[in-house]
């Protein structure tokens, strides 16, 4: 019986002891295929095969990263950051009808001091109207037959009931129509701090639009409903959400807030 040992045989290729020379890293050639097999790192290829060259696969999130968290529309305003305050007599709102008109707005003014300041203003008109009124006799009319003083204007013979009555409207629309158109302040609301504004944008009502207001406001009640027009306006004030506005104001797309001064 011999003795020999057989020759060791070499070990097998997945013997994870046995010690292999390291191989050069193989190049693929130039213009050639990318090699085969997972990419550099060790990292396994993406499920559905390895990602097209070129970029992300389509409907992946585009280069550079997700976009920032805001306003998909592109608003200035993105990222939470607040407007910057108007400047004083306008410069608030996004349109009537569009973005929230209430941004930036200042506040709103309080219907008690609105319904104050239409009282002064009334006077301020009344006043002179009934000086001008003594030619007319209303009140040796109002005296005579005692009625008061609408029954008077309207128991007065065609040719001055017309006069007059032209003479009120135009006094009433006049005085607030232009003050609206300069300053957006009648002597009224300078005197309660308030002033009426665009809607869109904050800006002093254009003559065209203060003459609107105007007429909504004081027609209807020197024509035929003294009593029953401002009352509806002033209801119409309270229940009104979100801006306060009376029929003039929608008809004019105004509003009226307070002011420092």
């Amino acid at each position: 019986m011999s003795t020999d040992q057989p020759p060791p045989e070499p070990p097998p290729e997945d013997d994870p002891f046995s010690k292999r020379p390291p191989e050069p890293p193989q190049e693929p050639p130039p213009g050639g295929p990318p090699p085969s097999g997972p990419p550099p790192g060790g990292g396994a290829p993406p499920p559905g095969g390895a990602q097209p060259p070129g970029g992300p696969p389509p409907g992946g999130p585009p280069p550079g990263g997700p976009p920032p968290p805001g306003n998909p529309y592109g608003s200035p305003y993105d990222n939470n950051m607040p407007p910057p305050p108007p400047p004083y007599g306008g410069g608030y709102g996004g349109g009537y009808g569009g973005a929230d008109p209430l941004t930036g707005m200042p506040p709103l003014a309080d219907t008690g001091r609105r319904v104050l300041a239409r009282l002064i203003d009334w006077v301020i008109v009344a006043v002179p109207l009934a000086i001008i009124g003594i030619p007319f006799d209303i009140y040796r009319r109002a005296t005579e037959d005692g009625n008061d003083f609408g029954d008077t204007v309207n128991s007065l013979n065609g040719g001055s009931q017309l006069v007059f009555q032209l003479i009120t409207i135009v006094a009433y629309v006049a005085y607030d129509t232009v003050l609206t158109a300069r300053n957006g302040r009648t002597v009224g609301k300078k005197l309660m701090k308030l002033r009426v504004a665009m809607l869109n944008d904050g800006s002093t009502p254009p003559m065209s639009q203060s003459l609107l207001r105007a007429v909504v406001l004081w027609l209807p009640a020197l024509i035929c409903c003294a009593c029953l027009w401002p009352l509806l306006i002033l209801i119409l004030i309270l229940v009104d959400k979100p801006y306060k506005q009376g029929l003039h104001d929608k008809a004019a797309k105004t509003v009226v807030v307070s002011v420092p001064q």
